[in-house]
């Protein structure tokens, strides 16, 4: 290969998802050169907007929260964080309903399962009990196993279950609770349900996922944006890497693609090979979602809505886009995904009205399926962290973890972004 065009001193960013415009925003900011390379035309990986009819739209409704420190960190640097509507946790689905109120923690989580509506006084009891228990552990397993057997062995009750810890499990680890890490899923409870009042608090994007990040970031002096440019592949350089497509060599390269195409971009650096197989090793989970365009806005009593229990769709008031436009949620794996599209449409339908009453006229609908949206959040999951064995080269992503899992997230846009940050961190320390 030729060695071509060299950036001196520039960190190439290879990825413009989430994780690697976090990154390259925070290298930006600190006054360093960066440029990122993005295979696609837009910005913005798992996370962006689409144009559907002349209106802009999410290829996923994305759930954010007030605990994700992150996230509101990068959007405040953007000056899009007042795009993001703050609500008072307000868990609803037919037959329960979990509304933590305006008090210091943690009186606003022992007063919400107190008045939650749909559960029995012995099932609050268990749901707080468990909740004291990963409290004294700190919220840290003896060994990681699948969620439902963490809950099975704390005596929680199947209702309980159903209504309150399953669409937690479904909607932050998109992972169903027989397989989903445990682990994870008691980090999620700490840093939301037992964290500050403020850190339960829903973030709900009232604009696309684009404008909310990737347009917002392109503006930003100071990063060189390469988008249509894929990376082949890298090779060691004489002077860092050399990445096959661009003939680009950089001293320090920061990998932020899908973790699906990292096998195939370490596999002439043997140094990597470990991480390459664990990676290569990962399942995936999907999520579906339908886009419906009625006639007149439809009435919501809380922006976001379960429809059902269990691994039931959530419905999201999306009026911020187009009036009357409603996003429908299925997350991870399910007998949906075999369902022809109009069938799971119109039963979608029938559920959205079941909890809403009478709907408007339907103008349009649309199905948007993101086949590995995530990594499947399974137990005891080899998950590298952000610097590699090579000096030089650096993961960032929602699928990395920073040395204890006790601190990892799932797949999520939080995770993503400690990532990106955690990988320009290191570069700018590695300076001096």
């Amino acid at each position: 290969m030729d060695q071509g065009l060299t950036l001196p001193g520039a960190v190439a960013v290879i990825g413009g998802g989430w994780a690697g415009i976090a990154c390259a925003v925070e290298l930006a900011n600190a006054g360093h050169p960066v440029t990122l390379f993005e295979a696609a035309k837009q910005l913005g990986g798992r996370a962006r907007g689409v144009d559907w009819n002349g209106i802009r739209i999410d290829n996923g409704q994305h759930l954010m929260l007030g605990a994700y420190g992150a996230t509101l960190a990068l959007l405040r640097r953007l000056g899009t964080a007042h795009r993001l509507e703050r609500r008072r946790l307000d868990f609803r689905l037919p037959g329960f309903r979990l509304a933590l109120p305006y008090l210091p923690a943690p009186l606003h989580l022992a007063s919400g399962l107190l008045l939650a509506q749909g559960l029995t006084l012995v099932e609050k009891w268990a749901a707080a009990r468990f909740m004291q228990t990963l409290k004294t552990w700190r919220f840290r397993l003896p060994e990681d196993l699948p969620a439902a057997a963490l809950l099975r062995q704390q005596r929680q009750p199947a209702t309980l279950i159903s209504r309150l810890w399953a669409p937690i499990c479904i909607a932050a680890l998109n992972t169903p609770l027989e397989t989903a890490s445990a682990q994870v899923f008691c980090n999620v409870l700490r840093d939301s349900l037992a964290g500050r009042r403020a850190d339960s608090d829903l973030l709900l994007n009232r604009c696309d996922l684009s404008t909310l990040v990737a347009e917002a970031a392109i503006k930003r002096l100071g990063i060189d944006f390469r988008l249509g440019e894929k990376i082949g592949g890298i090779e060691p350089g004489q002077n860092g890497f050399r990445l096959a497509g661009p003939q680009v060599e950089a001293e320090q390269v920061v990998l932020a693609v899908h973790p699906a195409r990292l096998p195939a971009l370490l596999a002439e650096l043997p140094e990597m090979a470990a991480i390459a197989d664990a990676v290569a090793a990962f399942t995936w989970q999907p999520i579906l979602t339908l886009w419906l365009h009625f006639a007149t806005p439809v009435d919501f009593p809380f922006p976001m809505l379960g429809l059902d229990e269990g691994l039931a769709p959530w419905a999201f008031e999306r009026n911020d886009l187009a009036p009357g436009l409603v996003a429908i949620v299925m997350s991870a794996e399910g007998p949906h995904l075999r369902l022809p599209a109009t069938q799971w449409r119109d039963a979608t339908l029938s559920l959205l009205a079941r909890s809403l009453g009478p709907l408007p006229a339907l103008l349009d609908w649309k199905t948007i399926t993101e086949k590995r949206a995530t990594w499947a959040c399974t137990p005891k999951l080899l998950r590298p962290g952000n610097a590699t064995p090579m000096p030089g080269l650096y993961l960032a992503g929602d699928y990395t973890v920073d040395c204890d899992i006790t601190n990892g997230y799932p797949a999520t846009l939080e995770a993503a972004v400690r990532s990106g940050v955690k990988c320009a961190n290191l570069i700018l320390s590695s300076k001096g």
